[in-house]
């Protein structure tokens, strides 16, 4: 860049073009990083991505591009879903937990009671949100409320 010091960044380096001083790219796309924006110009477009950042207060660019550049990597990963893929599989991974251990902490309460020589069956369970049939040891005899029900995301049934 002839007598100037300035290095482009990332954005102006792939572009081919000169970078200003108050380039819109240079204080989130270094020219350290070059893949950073190149993923995300080819998701997005740099014109795009110059918008979005315009028109959004200083304080939340950093953010946004952050958000872009996660997006970015998202669909080239899973060019369908994106974000939305990876949410599904992490909320489907939470609900699988959430119900191993309802089981687990109706196993041991079974086991509890087992050891406690009550004649009087236990029906309902407050803290942990489920109602146990008599016949407990299987699993399949728990009934799990709203707290562990599947839900959507964005749209889209999270399925196992």
């Amino acid at each position: 860049m002839g007598g100037n010091s300035h290095s482009p960044c990332a954005s102006c380096k792939l572009l081919r073009r000169r970078c200003a001083k108050d380039c819109i790219f240079a204080p989130y796309f270094p020219s350290h990083d070059p893949q950073k924006f190149a993923i995300v110009h080819k998701v997005f477009g740099a014109s795009n991505v110059s918008k979005i950042i315009q028109e959004l207060p200083v304080q939340q660019r950093t953010d946004a591009v952050s958000s872009l550049v996660y997006e970015a990597y998202a669909r080239v990963k899973d060019p369908v879903y994106g974000c939305v893929g990876a949410i599904s599989y992490l909320q489907n991974q939470v609900s699988e937990l959430q119900m191993q251990l309802a089981v687990a902490q109706a196993e041991i309460l079974y086991i509890q009671m087992q050891h406690h020589d009550d004649d009087e069956p236990v029906t309902q369970i407050p803290e942990m949100g489920m109602v146990l049939d008599h016949n407990f040891p299987s699993s399949s005899n728990v009934i799990h409320h709203d707290s562990l029900s599947r839900e959507s995301v964005f749209g889209y049934d999270v399925v196992s």
